[in-house]
């Protein structure tokens, strides 16, 4: 299934995705797609729906992030070899683990602010997990049972903040409108293998990254597993796992970052796309 949140900010009304490609509304049998509704049992009342049952949802409404109610928001960083090779790093010896703020979350066609004074704001396409079912001290054979499905992130990061203020990351990465998520969430049985997803993003229409989750360091399994040894996920809580190369902080002969107008496109093989427009901050904003 292909479930998503659609309407104004704050006012999202639950739908899915049909076979065919056209917005379903599920109102009428869930108020919103919470962390219950991504148990098994709950996808699995939402499985037994006839899609062509659902009201169409005509003409082209926004979408918003396809789970209400996340309470974690982790990050992994460097997890592909050669991302960690165009930020001059060390490939790591275990996951490189930060938070993304839960107030970042956004659209995944909202615009994007970029920070007030800012000069390095970048892009990451990646892959987002999905936790449908507690997760506490899971085995890597157990961790992706508890998986309720997969989205497009873009872990979208001001390097300035990340790199020069400190040791932590977390101050570079959670900014306000930095965690655009969707346009759906996929439920693991649909997408299958994790590790065979190619990947892909865009700025103003030239190619920035092209990769596969096929050459992660740490599969995703393993990051469940990981994280959950010092974290209880909850169901709805959502983990990005890391980005392939082609960053603005990467290129060559010297960084590019984005700039108000700028347009980032993105997608994930059976995940779906993305939209947003880079925006200057503005007090109203």
């Amino acid at each position: 299934m292909k479930l998503c949140r659609f309407g104004p900010r704050g006012q999202e009304m639950p739908g899915l995705i049909d076979a065919d490609g056209r917005l379903r509304d599920l109102s009428g049998h869930l108020a919103d797609i919470t962390p219950a509704d991504l148990s098994p049992a709950g996808l699995s009342r939402l499985a037994s729906l006839d899609p062509l049952s659902l009201p169409v949802v005509e003409g082209t409404p926004r979408f918003g992030v396809p789970v209400t109610g996340t309470s974690t928001f982790i990050a992994i960083g460097l997890n592909y070899a050669d991302h960690a090779a165009e930020s001059n790093l060390p490939i790591p010896t275990e996951p490189v683990v930060f938070n993304k703020w839960i107030n970042c979350l956004n659209g995944p066609n909202d615009p994007v602010v970029i920070p007030k004074a800012s000069g390095k704001t970048d892009w990451e396409v990646e892959l987002g997990v999905v936790i449908g079912t507690r997760a506490s001290h899971v085995a890597e054979g157990d961790a992706l049972s508890h998986v309720a499905g997969y989205v497009v992130i873009n872990d979208v990061s001001e390097r300035h903040w990340q790199q020069e203020r400190g040791p932590t990351w977390d101050k570079g990465k959670g900014f306000p409108t930095f965690g655009p998520v969707g346009p759906w969430l996929v439920t693991a049985d649909e997408v299958g293998d994790p590790q065979d997803l190619s990947m892909w993003l865009d700025v103003n229409g030239r190619r920035m990254q092209d990769g596969s989750t096929r050459t992660m360091i740490f599969t995703v399994a393993q990051i469940i597993a990981y994280c959950s040894q010092f974290v209880t996920l909850q169901p709805g809580d959502i983990i990005t796992t890391g980005t392939p190369p082609g960053v603005g902080l990467g290129q060559k002969p010297q960084p590019w970052y984005l700039k108000a107008g700028d347009v980032v496109t993105l997608g994930i093989q059976r995940l779906g796309e993305q939209r947003q427009e880079f925006i200057a901050w503005s007090p109203e904003v």
